[in-house]
C-alpha cells in the first residue's frame, strides 16, 4: 500500500475545519494524479481544476447517451503489395459545446473515473459493425485494429464482450485486431499470458502496440500468443538518418520475423522513411505519408486508390505459437 497526501493550511485555506478539509481532499486528489505515493500542497486552481475534471467525467458519462462518439480510420499499407491491408480504429468526441475533443484531452479521465470500459466496449462494437459493413457492401476483406485500455485488459468481462461484438456484427475474428501496450501485458506477465490466451481463443489477432517504449525485450515476448508488433513512432521519426534509430529498427525487424511476427512501422510521414523500413523487410506501415484517420466515409474512397487484395479467410481460432526457447539475438 501507499499514501497520497494532500495538506491545507489555517488560515490561507480556509477559516473552519470543513473547508479546510475539503480543501486537503483536493490536494489529496492532485496527488494522487501527480503518481501517487506523494503529497501536495493545497492551491487555489486545485478548485478549478477539480470542477473542470467533474464536468468531464460529467459529460463522458452521457456522451455514449447521445451518440457523441464517433470513429476514425488510419489505414495500414503492405510494403509487400501497396496495397491498404487494415485500419487502425481511433476515437473522436463531438462535444455539444466543445466541438470536436482530441482523445488525449478525454481518455485519460475516462481511464481513471472508470468510464473507459463501458466506452471502449462501444469501440469494440462499433469497430466490428462498420468493418462487416464495408464487407457487406463488397470490399475486400481488410482487418480493423482496437486499442484496448490497461482497465479494459483487466477487466473479467472483456472476452465476453469481444465475443458479443463478432456476434452481432457477424464479423469473422481473423478480420478484427486487439492492440495493447507493451506496459500493460509486462505488469503482471503471467497474468498477461492466461489472458492473452483466452482472447486468442476468440479467434482474433493480437497486437503489441508502441514497442520498445517499455522495460521487455522480443524474447521476452515470445512467451504471448501474440501475432503483430507495431515499432513505436519515436523510432520511426528520425529515420533514416539516426544511427542507433535504425539498429533498433532493423533489429526489431529481424527478430520479429525470426517469431513469425507481422512487422508494423507507425509514424511514417516521408518517403525517405518509407525507402528505409522497406529495405529492411518492414511488412506493413502505416503514418501520415500515407493518410491521417479518416471518417468511416472516406475509408472506401482510399481503398480505390489503394486496391486491397483481400485477406485469405482463416478458419476459426489459429492454434497458438509455442513459446520461442532462443532467439537470435537481442534488441535494445
Amino acid at each position: 500500500m501507499t499514501a497520497s497526501i494532500g495538506v491545507s493550511s489555517f488560515p490561507e485555506d480556509g477559516n473552519d475545519a470543513q473547508t479546510l478539509l475539503k480543501h486537503a481532499d483536493l490536494a489529496m486528489y492532485a496527488a494522487k494524479q501527480l503518481g501517487k505515493n506523494g503529497f501536495q500542497y493545497y492551491v487555489r486552481e486545485m478548485s478549478v481544476s477539480l470542477q473542470n475534471r467533474i464536468d468531464m467525467e460529467s459529460h463522458l458519462r452521457s456522451a455514449l447517451e447521445h451518440n457523441e462518439f464517433v470513429l476514425h480510420y488510419q489505414p495500414r499499407i503492405s510494403l509487400d503489395t501497396d496495397a491498404c491491408t487494415g485500419v487502425e480504429a481511433l476515437i473522436r468526441w463531438h462535444h455539444p459545446k466543445l466541438g470536436l475533443v482530441m482523445p488525449a484531452d478525454f481518455i485519460p479521465v475516462a481511464e481513471e473515473c472508470g468510464a473507459i470500459v463501458q466506452i471502449g466496449a462501444w469501440v469494440l462494437r462499433e469497430a466490428c459493425r462498420q468493418n462487416a459493413q464495408w464487407l457487406a457492401d463488397g470490399i475486400a476483406p481488410i482487418r480493423v485494429s482496437v486499442n484496448l485500455s490497461a482497465r479494459q485488459f483487466a477487466d473479467k468481462d472483456l472476452r465476453r464482450v469481444v465475443l458479443d461484438a463478432l456476434k452481432q456484427s457477424g464479423l469473422p475474428g481473423y478480420l478484427l485486431e486487439l492492440e495493447l501496450t507493451e506496459s500493460m501485458v509486462m505488469r503482471d506477465a503471467e497474468q498477461a499470458a492466461r489472458w492473452l490466451s483466452r482472447l486468442k481463443r476468440t479467434g482474433v489477432r493480437l497486437a503489441i502496440d508502441d514497442f520498445g517504449t517499455g522495460y521487455s525485450s522480443l524474447a521476452y515476448l515470445s512467451r504471448f500468443p501474440i501475432d503483430t508488433v507495431k515499432i513505436d513512432r519515436s523510432f520511426i521519426r528520425y529515420l533514416p538518418d539516426s544511427r542507433s534509430d535504425a539498429q533498433i529498427t532493423s533489429a526489431i525487424i529481424g527478430l520479429g520475423h525470426q517469431m513469425a511476427l507481422e512487422v508494423v512501422a507507425e509514424g511514417v510521414e516521408n518517403e525517405a522513411q518509407l525507402d528505409f523500413l522497406r529495405c529492411e523487410g518492414c511488412d506493413e506501415v502505416q503514418g501520415y505519408y500515407f493518410s491521417h484517420p479518416i471518417p468511416a466515409a472516406d475509408v472506401t474512397a482510399f481503398l480505390a486508390g489503394h486496391t486491397a487484395h483481400g485477406l485469405l479467410p482463416e478458419q476459426g481460432p489459429q492454434p497458438m505459437r509455442a513459446p520461442a526457447s532462443t532467439i537470435g539475438g537481442t534488441a535494445s
